[in-house]
Order: structure tokens, then sequence, then C-alpha cells
């Protein structure tokens, strides 16, 4: 996406200045920024000051509280931001703020094919992070803020504020939930790559990021935190495989006893297949190097395959 023209639009009520670089890094990736405001009651202080606005020239909005105790820079916000896709050449609009009252905002840009990036905390409610193409938690990313880590033993430890951070780590995908997905890729693939697994995560999470837990690249992440799951290089690509929970012995001997509780014949070799990704749910013909079911079959030396139909050597007894 470089070259895309960006709008960046803050929302200071509810995102710290401590977190403007990180946002002007990120969105280095993108393309150029164009447009940049950040919208407030300038009357009151938020840590945006003059000389950080000056340095990023970002263009603050004045948006005074009509009504008290409540503030109209929502409502200036979504006004600015839909008169812009409609008047400016916008392609990637930045929405940087913790308030979930914008997730309709990051819908209705969607809708009319914007590119949308949220930013905020890790408190960000999930409606406003999948609503956004790319969600980016600042305080996870951030070089002098706590990783997920952090967070998770200030939960066990800190008994009188365990509701802050339990919010927080819920609202970032669990690492569990992403084992399970790159174990499905890899199941549903006869052969993946690092590339297309970091690719394919990004349009799963949107929030997903390995700096919110730690680490600076994939294949460490992988590495350090998949055991079921291991990286192989050949011809200069990187693959993902998964590493298998039972040995080439024991599936061979599981068929073998499928094959005698059936009698010592089965009509349909698909049957046996089947039994086994039941049993163990990523079981995947290819990790033991075979291209297709029957050649693995053969390769055992107590059954014989015809066709489809598999059979104990020594047994002719027939069933269906």
């Amino acid at each position: 996406m470089n070259e895309k023209n960006i709008a960046l639009l803050i929302d200071v009520d509810n995102v710290s200045a401590k977190y403007v670089k990180s946002i002007f890094e990120e969105l280095n990736a993108f393309g150029t920024v164009s447009i940049r405001r950040i919208y407030g009651n300038w009357k009151r202080t938020y840590g945006w000051d003059e000389d950080t606005l000056l340095e990023y020239s970002i263009q603050p909005i004045q948006q005074f509280d009509y009504t008290k105790g409540k503030n109209a820079t929502d409502m200036a916000m979504v006004i600015d931001a839909m008169d812009m896709l409609y008047s400016h050449n916008i392609d990637v609009f930045c929405i940087v703020t913790s308030d979930s009252d914008f997730t309709k905002l990051a819908m209705r840009l969607r809708e009319s094919q914007a590119y949308v990036i949220g930013m905020g905390e890790s408190k960000t409610p999930l409606a406003l992070t999948k609503a956004c193409n790319k969600f980016v938690h600042l305080d996870l990313i951030a070089s002098d803020e706590p990783k997920i880590e952090a967070i998770i033993e200030k939960r066990h430890n800190d008994g009188n504020n365990a509701k802050t951070p339990e919010k927080t780590e819920s609202n970032v995908t669990p690492i569990s939930q992403i084992q399970e997905s790159i174990l499905d890729m890899i199941a549903e693939a006869d052969s993946i790559s690092l590339g297309q697994v970091g690719s394919s995560l990004g349009k799963l999470y949107t929030d997903f990021d390995v700096r919110n837990y730690g680490y600076t690249k994939l294949n460490v992440f992988i590495r350090e935190e998949f055991p079921k799951i291991y990286l192989e290089e050949k011809d200069g690509t990187v693959f993902v495989k998964m590493k298998n929970d039972v040995d080439i012995i024991t599936v061979k001997n599981e068929i073998i006893e499928m094959i005698t509780k059936c009698g010592g014949i089965v009509e349909n070799l698909s049957k046996i297949h089947e039994a086994l990704k039941t049993k163990h749910k990523h079981f995947n013909i290819h990790d033991y190097g075979f291209s297709r079911f029957s050649s693995f079959l053969r390769s055992i030396d107590e059954i014989s395959v015809d066709g489809n139909k598999v059979r104990i050597k020594g047994k002719n007894k027939k069933r269906v």
C-alpha cells in the first residue's frame, strides 16, 4: 500500500500523546499522511502540547463541550471523515481512539472501499477492532509500554485492579486461538509458507501483530509459542508444518486394528482415512512423506490394497 494517501484523525480524549511516535512509525509503511488532525477541547490538558503538534505537523481542531458532561469530539470527527471521503482523494483512514462509538464510522468507510486502520489501547472493545481492516494496540507495540505478558502478570498479582487488566487481555486475540488457526491452515493445505500464514492471520484477526506478544518476527513467534508446529526451509522458502502427535508406527498399528475389527477387510479405504482424521484432528498423510493415502497403506507389510479395497494379508472374508 505504498504511496497511498492517508487521513489521520485522533480522538484526544482517548489516546495519550506518548504514542505519537508509534502512530507515525506504523503509518509510514502504508503511505503518506497528508491530512493530520486531532480533535478535542483544548481548554483542558491532554498531554498533546504545542511542541508535539508542531513536531508532527498535526492540526488541532477545537471542539467545545456544548453540554455539560458530554463532548462533541466524536461527532466532529465523523463529519470531517465523511467530508474527506467524498471531497478528498483519501485511500486510507486512520482512526486513533479506544472509543467504541467510532465502530459505525469504521464500518461506513469500509463500505465505501476505504482501507481503515484503527489504533488504540488493548482495552479497545472488540466491536471497533473487528470493524477496521487492521487494528494496532498501541500500548503493546510501543517500546516503552508493557507487553501482554506483563499485563497478565499484573492481573494475577494485583487483586484490587483485577478487572482492568483482564479487560485489556480479553480484547487481544489469544495465542491459543492463533495456534488453532495455523493448525487448520496446515491441515487444509498440502504445503503452506510462512508468508502465507502471516497473510492469512492478518485477514482472520484485524489486530494480529506478533509485537502484541513480545516478538518482532513471525518465525520466532511461531517457534517459541507453538510446540506442535515447526518451520522447514526449502529452496529459500520457509514452510510451516505440524509436528505429528502420533508417530507412523502407531498409525500403522491403528490401521491394522481397524481392519481386523472389520473382519479383516474394508471395502473402501476412505473409511479408514476418515476414521484417522476423526481420531487425530490434524492428521495429514503428507506429514509422513506420502502424497496419497493408498500409497501409505501399501507401505504396511501386513495389509494389501486392491483398488479401494483393503484387507489383512491371508484374510479372504469379505465385509461391506
